[in-house]
């Protein structure tokens, strides 16, 4: 019985021992994908390389150049830190070192160490530690930044979805970044106030297109976000004006346009920063009407006013929100832009507009290079 409590008890030490070294080999495994790690796994394995790539280009030249050592040399300039790259840039010369003296002068023969391969694997290395440094700048690791502009575009798109509305209402939106990127200076936020009762919505359009703008709404659309509801419906442009002007950046405007709208009734106000006018299609006339309302533009000076305009969405009507992108074209006046949109979106009026925000953007404003956004809310007949 003794021998056998001893198996048993040895039998159970060395699972218990198997299993923390598989729980810290997978840990240490996720924390190096996820960037929180040391790379020394990637250094021990890419410096494995090297001596097989060396005796390759020894054994059998003519299929394994001596160039071949780029290949752990960009794959360093991926995966390792700036410190550990020095190192496997010191196996790599020692390696073409190997070779030259084996292989003999470049002049005797060819698969041979040239200058041209010095010349070649020195300046891969060059290029690896310059995104090697930016990288350790940034503090973000290339097998984590990727992931991290994922989340990041996942979350803008989640939080400029719109709330879902009651029976009777429809909406419908598209954002389209310009040049096909996948973040935008245009963005919206909405929130449903008041008990549920009331849909806010905010649609916003930074100065600058594209990425050089997509920074700046990313910040904006989380403070709008986290400002919409939490003040009174004719406080938010106010307190937006404030925030963007505590900013203080060089190119820190943006226009807004706040859409506040009883659900039950129809009734809604709209409060304009700088923005393009809303349009109104009236069921009964068919006729689409501008609603526009003066106010300044957001973060260019203090204690702006910025007052409500409003109006009745009756069954049947649509109200159109959209940004500059989809009217604004050089040599055409915007009131042109317009005429060509309504034209457009009258062709979705028997369908309810549905799916019409994304066909309307590939009619109108398909090839501009320009941040576009629209937003459709229909009250159903």
């Amino acid at each position: 019985m003794a021998r056998g409590s001893a198996a048993d008890s040895y039998t159970a030490r060395l699972r218990k021992a198997v299993h923390r070294a598989r729980i810290a080999l997978r840990k240490s495994g996720v924390d190096y994908f996820r960037g929180d790690g040391s790379d020394w796994i990637a250094l021990a394995g890419l410096l494995l390389t090297i001596p097989a790539f060396t005796w390759g280009s020894i054994v059998m030249p003519v299929w394994v150049s001596p160039a071949a050592l780029v290949l752990p040399i960009v794959a360093g300039g991926l995966l390792l830190r700036p410190a550990s790259l020095l190192g496997l840039y010191a196996g790599a010369a020692a390696a073409l070192i190997v070779e030259s003296f084996v292989l003999g002068p470049y002049t005797e023969g060819p698969a041979r160490v040239t200058p041209g391969t010095v010349l070649t694997v020195a300046a891969c290395g060059f290029f690896g530690l310059l995104i090697a440094q930016f990288r350790a700048r940034v503090g973000v690791p290339w097998r984590r930044g990727g992931t991290m502009l994922f989340d990041l575009r996942e979350r803008i798109r989640v939080q400029s979805a719109l709330p879902r509305l009651p029976k009777g209402w429809h909406h419908e939106m598209a954002l389209r970044p310009a040049g096909g990127q996948s973040f935008s200076g245009d963005f919206v936020v909405a929130a449903r106030t008041n008990g549920g009762r009331t849909l806010e919505v905010v649609l916003t359009d930074v100065s600058g297109k594209g990425m050089d703008a997509a920074s700046r709404a990313l910040l904006l659309s989380g403070a709008f976000g986290g400002l919409l509801g939490s003040l009174p419906s004719h406080g938010f442009l106010p307190a937006a004006n404030g925030y963007l002007l505590r900013q203080d950046w060089d190119e820190g405007f943006a226009t807004s346009i706040h859409l506040v709208l009883d659900l039950d009734s129809g009734d809604y106000e709209l409060l304009s920063a700088g923005h393009l006018p809303a349009l109104q299609l009236h069921a009964g006339s068919g006729r689409w009407e501008e609603k526009d309302t003066e106010g300044p533009l957001l973060g260019v000076y203090d204690g702006a006013q910025f007052d409500p305009i409003k109006g009745s969405l009756r069954p049947g009507d649509v109200l159109m929100l959209f940004t500059d992108g989809l009217v604004e074209a050089s040599g055409r006046d915007i009131s042109e832009g317009i005429d060509r949109l309504t034209g457009e979106a009258d062709r979705y009026v028997a369908s309810g507009f549905e799916g019409a925000a994304w066909h309307l953007i590939e009619a109108v404003a398909k090839d501009v290079n320009d941040d576009r956004a629209l937003l459709l809310l229909c009250r159903e007949a």
